[in-house]
């Protein structure tokens, strides 16, 4: 039985979101695991999809709570995709926000994720009919990334 749950980053085992991230091939999550952690605390909303012990499917919102909600990650391992696990993780996370308007998201070109961010309400800009709206976006390059040592590798530290 799967359970969805907002838990906070503590409830969470480095070992299994990175697993997670790697499973979905979110590989620049998984060679940074600092930064990884720090995005995971930093983060207003954390919901888990659990099968039984095993971490299946994760959002992570960020948010001020009153004016905006951007859903940042939304993950669901492969063997549980098409199940509405990712439906059901992105509800409950933006359930924590009824009263925020602007609920905007970023992801990559591909079919599959149009059609199923457009069956949760979301519009990409150029289609939307509410008034004239741009979308501007930056990367920065990605810091270098260090090596973990034998005291912090993933398998063994919790996200505390």
């Amino acid at each position: 039985m799967t359970t969805i749950e907002v838990v906070k980053a503590t409830d969470l085992e480095l070992s299994d979101v990175l697993e997670l991230y790697g499973a979905v091939d979110w590989l620049a999550y998984t060679k940074d695991p600092d930064a990884l952690l720090a995005a995971l605390r930093g983060s207003s909303t954390l919901v888990a999809a659990r099968d039984g012990q095993t971490l299946v499917g994760l959002a992570r919102v960020i948010s001020d709570g009153a004016s905006i909600c951007y859903l940042q990650d939304i993950l669901v391992l492969p063997s549980h995709q098409r199940r509405g696990l990712g439906r059901s993780l992105v509800e409950r996370a933006l359930g924590e926000y009824p009263k925020v308007r602007q609920k905007v998201l970023i992801t990559d070109d591909q079919p599959k994720q149009k059609a199923f961010y457009e069956s949760l309400g979301y519009t990409q800009t150029e289609d939307f009919r509410g008034g004239s709206v741009r979308a501007f976006v930056r990367f920065d390059p990605a810091p270098k990334h260090r090596a973990l040592t034998g005291r912090d590798r993933p398998s063994t530290r919790a996200l505390r």
